[in-house]
């Protein structure tokens, strides 16, 4: 099992000493169960982000309401990787983390909305489009996960994120990466690709969920579910307000 999203690895599943999944008391982890789930994490993430959004003001002097954003981004990061190393915690952390991602993204979609009216609903609508879209592809079986598409999706996954941590590293010292992250056609084009390899991931995390169902993972594993998918959402969410804006901008 490969999945681009690194809340969902190979390893998830398995117990660590004999190499398969062993369920706990408690039950194990069911489709319906992990649905339920996510609905949850999405509506404590919608929650926080409306009361982000209306503490954000965008004024010629400048930005109120940053702390939001680097609040979310950095606390959520931080939760993210304790329910990665975790998983067991996922019941509580999940929920954790879809507090705080929220305040960033209630916070940075005000941002977004100040500058573009009306990309927020354009990219939520695009966002949920896609991931029902796929679902159904998924389910129907028009895409199949399988084993070199895996490769393909996780390999993109790795080298986007190579260039976003090249970015971060080269902001340092005021060198930006021509082109990817401009309005023009190449970084169109750039933040199409990413849009579509962030999409495909979705497929993947599918398909990973559904074997844990399969192997009667723990029942906690429905949290962790949850949570990986949220992670891909968001990161789609993100990337469309990005495509959106730079089209936008051109006009």
């Amino acid at each position: 099992m490969r999945s681009g999203n690194p809340a969902l690895k190979e390893s998830t599943f398995l117990d660590l000493g004999s190499g398969t999944v062993v369920s706990r008391d408690g039950g194990a982890m069911t489709l319906n169960g992990t649905v339920n789930k996510t609905g949850i994490l999405l509506l404590l993430a919608v929650l926080t982000a409306s009361f982000a959004w209306s503490q954000v003001q965008v004024t010629e002097y400048g930005v109120t309401g940053m702390g939001y954003v680097w609040g979310g981004l950095i606390g959520g990061f931080i939760l993210a990787l304790v329910t990665i190393f975790k998983k067991e915690w996922a019941p509580v952390t999940a929920p954790a983390y879809a507090l705080v991602e929220g305040l960033f993204l209630g916070a940075i979609s005000s941002m977004f909305e100040a500058r573009y009216p009306g990309i927020v609903m354009q990219a939520v609508m695009l966002t949920f489009g896609t991931l029902f879209a796929l679902l159904f592809a998924y389910r129907s079986g028009l895409i199949r996960a399988t084993e070199n598409f895996k490769l393909g999706v996780v390999a993109a996954t790795g080298g986007i994120a190579l260039v976003y941590l090249a970015t971060i590293v080269l902001g340092f010292f005021n060198i930006q990466i021509p082109f990817i992250h401009e309005s023009g056609l190449i970084g169109i084009g750039f933040s199409l690709f990413v849009v579509v390899i962030a999409a495909l991931n979705l497929v993947l995390d599918f398909d990973f969920i559904e074997t844990g169902v399969e192997q009667g993972a723990p029942k906690f594993m429905e949290w962790y579910g949850a949570f990986g998918l949220m992670v891909t959402l968001v990161w789609l969410y993100i990337e469309f307000l990005r495509l959106l804006a730079k089209l936008q901008s051109r006009d």
